[in-house]
């Protein structure tokens, strides 16, 4: 019996298998990886303003390991390290916590001769108005209430006596400015302070000038601190009580590899030069490169499920990223995680979809350049967690309201959240180093609260000027009550019927394939604005057999004026200010389809004329929405046509044939729309055209005598 060589076909079998089985992986990847629909062409400018965003993010993700020292108190250390010799340390952390509580009880203030200049003023002002009530001027409105004795006073004073009197009460207030005034000194204390100075006048003439300095004078202060006089007092208190030192042994341990370096540590480490304070050029770039290659992962991402993403709604997901960490840089330790990272989110996750939302938090949360104290690492991973519930959540709200509901339901689950940590952290025996980042919770809940309302305001300027399509927004624009749709259903009542009719088997349509209900139910409703330029040209419009193709007999003009309504349509979506997907179905429900009437007209006269000439000019459909739009405007007046006793069978094979038609000539090749989806769409128009052709039960009504029957 002879042995199989190695060619045989029993040896090969075993080794094909395996092949085979790895081959339709690899296939299915390539699909799972492939997009949905074709990316749009971004212009060279618009890259290099992208890749400019992610190189800014970068360095300033990266700044602190280029201005920082290499060792900081509260991270790891990454050696162990012993004394090398016995030292006197000053404990610069122990000095500086004395420092700042010296600081509040060791103000040192001077008088301010300007504010001397203005109270001098004030009283020769007041002076004045006495002056004026004296004699027999009583009349006028006195600037204090005079008690009698002080009124008989000023009618018999005689002019000499009233100036001695103002000189005394100007030389008691400079008395009383020198040594300093105090906004908070009771107006009997002035009144008492300004007797004493004012002890050679007696009767009237002190009780009133008492009280002119104490109104001059009272809850103002003529006291400054001096910065100067105020270091040199705490650094002589300093000096007197004891600069604090730390004292190390040789051989004591300082540090060990993996332990956190205290204050303590790090300035023993700092005395004997293990503190490298130079630029850190290699961690520098490792992590300026991991933060660009991180920006360059989310567009990527954001772009793959967004094919239509434009490149300023990639700047905007970039420059929230840059001024999360610039805030990050800016307030240090103090930042709270969820105010930082649960806003930007929801605005994203509104505006470019939930998984844009998502992968920008994903490298937020990641791109973290400040050493995490304690429990911060706890604090990160639930702000990410409730800005990633809120990513999800924010993606199916439909209306602003519900919008409003989340943005007040989220600060109490982020409160919530992290009470519970407070406790379990305090279960432990954590207690003291949570207890100062629990104890104002509530605090950053209202703040959370308030940043997400501010967002939720800025949401129409944001969705404006950055073009972003949120759930809200397109609600909003497809009320029929809009300016634009209001002009289609007066001024084209047939087109505005016809789309009607469109608008219900793209939404079918749309739902058996899981295509984006809402975007293609606004997308049907603003198709064919572009036949306000001239409804009598299109037949849905004409009320009469009268065409006026027909006296225009031209083929060539009229392919004209049917690409005319797409032109103008997109004129209209610029000057109603459409956004950018809304307006796409403008041309892309056409493609470059051919205008088959008038090319057989053309024909019959020049057999010669190119077909290009009867071509719309697209493009062809880029996304499924505009492709099920393409295909429910294609069916809609076949399916009308269709007569009263047609089955279902019959209709499904009429729309075959026209799907069939747009695949073969090329319409949908770049709409990402599968052969299976295609079935789906058949099966889903017939079943809109069972119902619209549904007949009611004819009830016989006898005509009565003065009515019509």
């Amino acid at each position: 019996m002879t042995r199989p060589g190695p060619g045989h076909p029993s040896l090969r079998q075993p080794i094909q298998q395996p092949l085979r089985i790895l081959q339709r992986l690899w296939r299915r990847l390539l699909r799972l990886e492939s997009p949905r629909q074709a990316l749009s062409r971004w212009r060279n400018r618009d890259t290099i303003a992208v890749l400019v965003g992610c190189l800014l993010v970068a360095l300033v993700s990266s700044w602190p390991w280029l201005v920082e020292p290499s060792l900081r108190p509260g991270i790891p250390a990454p050696f162990t390290v012993r004394a090398p010799k016995a030292a006197t340390v000053v404990d610069s952390d122990a000095l500086e916590q004395r420092r700042s509580q010296l600081g509040p009880r060791s103000h040192v203030q001077v008088v301010d001769p300007r504010i001397n200049h203005d109270l001098e003023q004030r009283l020769e002002r007041q002076l004045q108005a006495i002056t004026r009530l004296s004699g027999s001027a009583q009349d006028r409105v006195p600037p204090l209430d005079l008690k009698p004795p002080e009124r008989q006073w000023l009618e018999t004073v005689s002019a000499d006596e009233l100036v001695n009197w103002q000189n005394q009460i100007r030389q008691a207030q400079r008395l009383m400015l020198q040594q300093g005034i105090v906004g908070s000194i009771a107006r009997q204390q002035l009144e008492h302070a300004a007797a004493l100075h004012l002890q050679q006048l007696s009767g009237p003439e002190l009780s009133l000038g008492s009280r002119v300095l104490a109104t001059n004078l009272q809850g103002r202060s003529n006291l400054r601190i001096d910065a100067a006089l105020t270091q040199r007092l705490i650094e002589d208190l300093l000096t007197q009580q004891g600069i604090p030192t730390i004292s190390v042994r040789q051989g004591e341990l300082i540090t060990r590899q993996g332990e956190a370096i205290s204050p303590q540590a790090y300035a023993v480490l700092d005395y004997f030069g293990l503190v490298n304070r130079r630029p850190l050029i290699g961690a520098w770039l490792l992590h300026a490169l991991e933060a660009l290659a991180g920006c360059g992962v989310m567009v990527l991402l954001i772009r793959r499920h967004r094919a239509s993403l434009e490149p300023r709604q990639a700047l905007l997901a970039l420059g929230l990223l840059l001024l999360v960490q610039g805030c990050k840089l800016w307030l240090g330790g103090a930042v709270s995680p969820l105010a930082l990272l649960v806003p930007p989110t929801l605005l994203l996750a509104q505006g470019l979809g939930t998984s844009a939302g998502l992968a920008w938090l994903a490298l937020a949360s990641l791109l973290w350049p400040l050493p995490l104290a304690t429990f911060n690492d706890q604090r990160i991973l639930v702000a990410a967690a409730v800005a990633a519930l809120t990513a999800v959540l924010a993606g199916r709200q439909r209306s602003r309201a519900q919008l409003l509901q989340l943005s007040l339901l989220v600060p109490l689950v982020a409160l919530a959240a992290e009470w519970l940590l407070l406790q379990l952290a305090v279960a432990r025996g954590e207690g003291d180093g949570l207890l100062p980042i629990g104890a104002d919770l509530p605090g950053e809940a209202l703040l959370l609260a308030g940043l997400l309302l501010g967002v939720l305001l800025l949401s129409p300027l944001l969705e404006s000027f950055f073009d972003l399509l949120t759930r809200s927004r397109l609600l909003e624009l497809a009320d029929l009550e809009r300016p634009l749709l209001r002009r289609l259903s007066c001024e084209a009542p047939g087109t505005f019927e016809h789309t009607l009719m469109i608008c219900g088997l793209a939404e079918e349509g749309a739902r058996a394939i899981q295509a984006d209900v809402d975007l293609i139910r606004t997308g049907a409703l603003y198709h064919d604005v572009g036949k306000l330029h001239g409804p009598h040209w299109f037949i849905e419009n004409q009320e009469s057999s009268d065409n006026p193709h027909d006296r225009l007999d031209d083929p060539f003009l009229s392919a004209g004026i049917l690409q005319a309504h797409v032109d103008e349509g997109l004129r209209l979506a610029r000057r109603y200010r459409l956004p950018r997907p809304l307006a796409d179905f403008i041309p892309e429900h056409q493609g470059t389809l051919k205008m088959g009437y008038f090319l057989h007209e053309a024909r019959q006269r020049d057999p010669g004329v190119s077909e290009s000439s009867f071509r719309y000019r697209g493009p062809t459909p880029r996304s499924r929405e505009t492709a099920v739009l393409m295909l429910a405007d294609g069916c809609e007046a076949a399916l009308r046509s269709l007569p009263p006793d047609t089955d279902a069978q019959r209709a499904r094979a009429m729309v075959r044939r026209i799907v069939d038609a747009r695949w073969q000539d090329g319409q949908l090749s770049a709409s990402g729309l599968s052969l299976a989806e295609l079935e789906l769409l058949v099966r889903a128009f017939v079943r809109v055209w069972r119902r619209m052709r549904h007949r009611r039960i004819p009830y016989p009504i006898p005509a009565r005598k003065g009515y019509s029957a």
